[in-house]
């Protein structure tokens, strides 16, 4: 078997990236939502509170209009989400997460914190700090800046949360 150090680090990711998905799944799950995938992340991630189009959605979690829409109009026969026109042109229509879309978003963080505390007893704080920074700084040169409307910048992503500071080891 290949040493951590070694593999390809698309299909790193991918894993981690897999292992992270199931176990925020799991966790919505277990708190009565089991009727979310995880590519309905692509939506809870980058709605605001105002609203947004889905042509904005598209652009920011990088997926076709097409997907993007089936997505959103899945969501919406769940309940997650409505579509409103927009207050300022009467031809675009926004999506916005209903109340019951809202209590996702606090759900998923809680459950990405967990498991972030877990993985820093794996590998030791340092060291998951350390790759965070890193996947930062390479997304801040990868990833245009963000036009503010969105918890979608590098900064707002990755910005320390109360307590992460106290679990250096």
């Amino acid at each position: 078997m290949e040493s951590a150090g070694t593999g390809s680090l698309g299909v790193l990711l991918r894993l981690l990236h897999q292992q992270f998905a199931g176990a925020v799944d799991e966790a919505l799950a277990e708190a009565g939502f089991d009727d979310l995938r995880s590519s309905h992340a692509s939506v809870f991630t980058f709605v605001p509170p105002e609203g947004m189009p889905v042509s904005e959605l598209t652009r920011l979690a990088r997926l076709r209009k097409q997907s993007m829409t089936q997505t959103v109009e899945e969501l919406e026969r769940l309940g997650y989400v409505e579509r409103k026109p927009s207050a300022t042109d009467r031809r675009v229509r926004l999506v916005f997460l209903t109340p019951r879309g809202a209590k996702i978003r606090p759900l998923a963080m809680a459950a990405g914190g967990r498991i972030e505390a877990q993985w820093a007893e794996l590998v030791g704080v340092k060291d998951l700090d350390m790759l965070k920074r890193a996947l930062a700084m390479l997304l801040a040169q990868l990833q245009p800046p963000s036009d503010g409307k969105t918890a979608t910048s590098v900064a707002a992503v990755t910005a320390p949360r109360r307590g992460d500071r106290k679990r250096n080891r």
